[in-house]
């Protein structure tokens, strides 16, 4: 299948489903117990079947998870994939960017980055310094675009007044049960100044894959869809908002490329976002998702 795209008035522009590497390789030290083969398989059958992004990061198993997915992008044709990973809120110094993003490309086997991404902020980093570094990159063509992730409006703000090129993206926890970026503003401040907004855990370790909760079982009989497949399009049928999940069953990645390539309406968008129960805004995830 083709994953459809969602382009910004910047040009930039990504698929609205990708796959992510989070504890893919260990969490955030290597597992040598791990099952690399399995991990590197599921990234290429998700290539195979028509995901195009793949998302990791540096800390993911300590550099290791870019390297399962560098061996699993192997012979595929660069041109059509969208690779994006994330530098660590440790090495946000102008010379720590550096390192990090050729280190990461070092691992994925590749020429540049479609997108990178700051992990996190961090307050005892000046982000003057750490945009600089982000420019610098990009005028080499090492990265080609420029995010964050776990940013707040007022930091996207502070941010974007350090570089002369725009931040286009910004990745943070929001689903169905998640609703913390909602309350606080900052899905309409991306929607409002052209940033892409990339949801993860769209349904949220688990929860959002059961049925029981009345509201999200009328939606799946209406729509004839897995609550799975209602969480991840009710994300996606929003404007600017895209998603990724991680799964290595092929089964689970079946079931969510049957959330893509249809649109829920606006009505129920508004119906889940208003009825949906038991609605959270506290984290319990260390925001480096």
């Amino acid at each position: 299948m083709t994953i459809p795209t969602k382009k910004l008035k910047s040009g930039f522009e990504m698929p609205v489903f990708g796959i992510g590497t989070w504890q893919m390789g260990g969490r955030f030290e290597r597992n040598p117990e791990n099952n690399d083969a399995a991990d590197i398989a599921a990234i290429r059958v998700a290539i195979d079947w028509g995901v195009t992004h793949i998302d990791t990061a540096e800390s993911y198993a300590d550099g290791h998870a870019e390297r399962l997915a560098g061996e699993a992008i192997k012979g595929q044709d660069r041109g059509n994939l969208f690779i994006v990973s994330k530098v660590s809120d440790e090495h946000l110094r102008y010379d720590d960017v550096i390192k990090a993003a050729r280190a990461s490309r070092e691992r994925l086997g590749t020429a540049y980055l479609d997108l990178y991404l700051i992990h996190a902020p961090n307050p005892e980093i000046p982000i003057r310094e750490t945009m600089r570094a982000l420019d610098t990159l990009l005028d080499s063509g090492l990265i080609r675009h420029i995010g964050v992730s776990n940013f707040s409006k007022e930091r996207i703000e502070e941010a974007q007044s350090y570089t002369k090129n725009k931040i286009v993206a910004n990745q943070v926890h929001y689903n169905l049960i998640f609703r913390e970026p909602e309350r606080k503003g900052l899905i309409q401040y991306c929607q409002a100044h052209d940033i892409m907004f990339i949801a993860w855990r769209p349904v949220e370790k688990g929860a959002l894959t059961k049925p029981g909760t009345p509201v999200l079982d009328e939606m799946c009989i209406k729509y004839g869809k897995t609550p799975a497949q209602i969480a991840i399009n009710w994300l996606i049928s929003q404007p600017g908002i895209v998603t990724l999940a991680k799964t290595t069953a092929i089964e689970h990645l079946k079931e969510n490329l049957g959330a893509v390539g249809w649109t829920m309406n606006p009505a129920d968008i508004e119906r889940l976002r208003t009825e949906f129960p038991n609605q959270q805004d506290i984290s319990d995830t260390v925001p480096l998702i």
